[in-house]
């Protein structure tokens, strides 16, 4: 059975990232930074050495490459590119720059973009880190760097991934989703795989 690794999983389970990873086919390895959350490994993006070169199919990312400085993104890539297979590929989901920005050059810095679980959410928030989860001293919530759309997918091609495709949410999602794989596939093979991993 093939293995995704679900990467800064926190308290989410396999049915919470991809409908392509909720089936009985993929196998979900957890991996935090917070022993906290009882991952199956422990580490940061960083620094995956408890993780086998070669060992995953996929890794899915929702939410972790924002919280490494922007000199760290490079890093975290290539541990990406080493743990997964040669035919692996990688699912990332982050905060997209863009459209928040665009809140932010309408003087909305502090007004909720939409509400989430943890309560109303600004473009502040979104830039920064959640401001209350920072307030109750988790630091792993701050953010360190960003991305937009074309830029996401310049660093993964630029970082052992050889086949990208990605898409932009608006209001009220704000985020990206990017898939790259490490090996070079069809454009036909590639929509597929978004198809599968997209919401």
């Amino acid at each position: 059975m093939p293995k995704f690794l679900h990467v800064g999983c926190g308290q989410k389970r396999k049915h919470q990232t991809t409908k392509g990873f909720n089936t009985t086919s993929w196998e979900e390895v957890r991996f935090d930074i917070d022993a906290g959350v009882s991952p199956d490994l422990t580490g940061t993006i960083i620094d995956m050495n408890n993780v086998a070169t070669g060992s995953m199919d996929a890794i899915y990312s929702s939410h972790n490459i924002e919280h490494v400085y922007p000199h760290e993104v490079a890093i975290a890539l290539d541990e990406f590119s080493r743990v997964l297979s040669p035919k692996g590929f990688v699912v990332i989901t982050c905060p997209d720059l863009q459209s928040v920005c665009e809140l932010v050059a309408k003087d909305m810095l502090l007004e909720p973009a939409y509400t989430s679980p943890a309560g109303p959410i600004t473009p502040l928030d979104i830039l920064y880190g959640h401001r209350p989860s920072l307030e109750r001293g988790n630091v792993y919530m701050a953010h360190k760097c960003g991305f937009t759309l074309n830029v996401l997918i310049s660093v993964l091609q630029g970082h052992g991934f050889s086949s990208v495709a990605g898409k932009r949410r608006e209001k009220p999602f704000f985020d990206l989703f990017v898939i790259g794989f490490k090996e070079k596939i069809t454009e036909g093979q590639l929509r597929e795989a978004a198809s599968q991993h997209f919401p």
